[in-house]
């Protein structure tokens, strides 16, 4: 065994994967062979899912099927709601959705759940998939005593989430963003609510238990959530000045010793994330569409310039995220929560290769503390 200890699991390969790798020299996330910023431009959410899920590009008459599956079983099973009521009104969104995630299993065949095979946790993860934006939107609603809205299929799986968010069908070119956002979320090698997963698929637990441990996992500050602080962060330098505030609000927070949200990357290091290259390209629309949203990404880009200088370091996807998202008009709470939601597909893809080939994940520690010490003379045992 060797005594190496990498703090993080830095740089130590753990996994073989065919399902995504970060092509650091090429600036690629490569998803099955495929570039995911070509794919992102290129074609929808659920081609991507099905690429990720069943290993290739849907045909025409794959595509037909997969997407009318995914509309057929969008909708939250009878009872669901009533719970997702009870839960207390502070409740955090990303809670909401775990517990939600939880609750599903509870409406699979025992034998279903219990079921080791490739192919019965593959229909587990499409009606996880299936399931999670009506039970995110549903769980937000419930929580603000808002009317929850059934899916609506024929607006697409983007749009259906959108239109079960806000409540009215979303315009074209806001639709067509939030498909490549979740493009863009759903897959990135081996993060660490990837990790969870396939640790969780290694003892061969369900598909929802894996899910519910990558969305414990996400849940994290260093993981998730960074699209949330980012997003806050625009709103709060907006309000202070807008663009000539920004500089300033990222010096200020720089010489506390804080983080700024969306900029740097364990694999990335300091080279720039593909993905926010791309979406940043998105903001243009909203900013010639809308007054307010060229301010905000004026002051986007102000804070990319402040951090590039200050810290060496570029935005990653989650910057521009937060930021689209919130123009958007999505409420910050729903931000990771959609994260994971667009994740589900990569996160089932890990989950099936760790079911084909499967080996229990159980690394070891290097101990560092004492070895022979003994409980000291006349100590009592406790009564509980």
């Amino acid at each position: 065994m060797s005594e190496d200890v990498r703090p993080g699991l830095q740089d130590v390969v753990v996994a073989r994967t065919e399902v995504a790798t970060l092509d650091l020299e090429r600036e690629r996330i490569v998803v099955r062979g495929y570039d995911l910023l070509e794919l992102a431009r290129t074609v929808r959410y659920p081609d991507v899912a099905h690429l990720l899920l069943r290993g290739h590009l849907p045909s025409p008459e794959e595509q037909a099927a997969f997407c009318a599956r995914l509309g057929d079983l969008a909708g939250l099973p009878d009872g669901v709601v009533d719970v997702l009521r009870r839960l207390p009104a502070g409740t955090a969104p990303m809670d909401a959705l775990r517990t939600g995630i939880s609750l599903l299993a509870g409406f699979e065949d025992p034998g279903v759940l219990k079921d080791p095979s490739v192919e019965a946790a593959e229909a587990m993860l499409l009606r996880i998939l299936a399931r999670a934006p009506a039970l995110t939107a549903a769980a937000y609603r419930a929580l603000h005593a808002e009317p929850v809205l059934e899916p609506n299929p024929g607006l697409g799986f983007a749009g259906s989430f959108l239109w079960m968010i806000h409540g009215r069908p979303p315009a074209p070119e806001v639709e067509r963003v939030f498909d490549r956002i979740l493009t863009c979320y759903s897959e990135h090698e081996l993060a660490a609510s990837t990790f969870a997963a396939r640790v969780a698929s290694s003892t061969l637990a369900d598909p929802y238990a894996a899910v519910v441990a990558a969305a414990a996992t996400l849940k994290g500050p260093l993981h998730g959530g960074a699209n949330e602080e980012a997003a806050r962060m625009f709103v709060r330098i907006r309000m202070a000045g807008g663009e000539a505030a920004a500089e300033p609000y990222v010096l200020e927070r720089l010489a506390r010793g804080e983080r700024i949200a969306g900029f740097g990357h364990r694999v990335y290091m300091r080279r720039p994330d593909p993905r926010a290259v791309l979406l940043r390209e998105d903001l243009d629309g909203f900013a010639e569409r809308d007054p307010d949203a060229a301010v905000l990404v004026r002051c986007y880009d102000r804070v990319v310039e402040t951090m590039a200088r200050e810290k060496g370091l570029h935005p990653n996807a989650d910057l521009p995220i937060g930021l689209l998202l919130h123009l958007m008009g999505i409420p910050v709470g729903l931000m990771t929560p959609i994260f994971l939601c667009a994740r589900i597909a990569g996160l089932g893809a890990h989950v099936l290769e760790q079911r084909a080939d499967n080996r229990l994940i159980r690394p070891r520690a290097r101990y560092e503390g004492p070895t022979d010490l003994r409980p000291p003379e006349g100590f009592t045992p406790s009564r509980c």
